[in-house]
């Protein structure tokens, strides 16, 4: 059945989405083809301002959003009340999510923007690792909590992390820690349960 070709734009836009397939994409598209215009215009307004009121928090890269496009520093950085002394680092801005709804961890963050992943053409220089490095030297920072998946490449990029920190800081000592057991391997953080990763945070290790 050929279907007109705004359907269709709309039906392969929604196929780049990740977890959405071909029948997927074409529910949603004819579901939109059905509901009010008025709808139909809030979700393509809530789209163009995802663009145009959000960009990366200049320190830990997190998503923040501005009005005025002064703001440098998301609500968490900006926070004088959060403990400046310990930095977790995650691989995306859904794993700081996971943490700030647990509600029981108090330091800063800093979000990767993904994992080492050769196979997929995603090496040290396409995260933001150079950043980490830079805000390790010039800020108070006693511990490092590497939060990355329980993956392969989420191992692999703590590795790489805990080296890097080691052999290009030299003069400062450190914390390293991981995240403790109770995540499961191969799992991601975005789906761990708060108890979970409340125990994982209670018991991290030495790394």
């Amino acid at each position: 059945m050929k279907i007109p070709p705004s359907l269709e734009k709309l039906t392969e836009a929604f196929e780049r989405l990740p977890g959405i397939g071909p029948k997927s994409a074409a529910r949603l598209a004819f579901y939109l083809l059905r509901v009010p215009e008025k709808e139909r215009q809030l979700l393509g307004q809530a789209v163009l301002e995802l663009g145009e009121k959000t960009k990366l928090c200049e320190r830990c890269f997190n998503i923040m959003e501005t009005s005025a496009g002064e703001e440098h520093f998301c609500l968490i950085c900006a926070d004088e009340e959060r403990n400046p002394a310990v930095v977790l680092v995650v691989e995306e801005p859904l794993d700081l999510l996971s943490f700030e709804r647990m509600g029981k961890y108090h330091g800063l963050y800093h979000v990767l923007h993904g994992a080492i992943a050769p196979l997929e053409h995603v090496g040290p220089d396409n995260l933001r690792i150079k950043e980490l490095l830079a805000r390790l030297k010039s800020e108070p920072v006693e511990e490092v909590i590497l939060a990355t998946n329980p993956s392969l490449e989420g191992e692999a990029t703590a590795m790489y992390l805990k080296k890097l920190i080691i052999e290009q800081i030299p003069g400062k000592a450190f914390k390293i820690t991981r995240l403790a057991s109770g995540i499961p391997t191969g799992g991601d953080l975005e789906y761990a349960d708060a108890l979970t990763l409340s125990k994982a945070l209670e018991g991290r290790q030495a790394y």
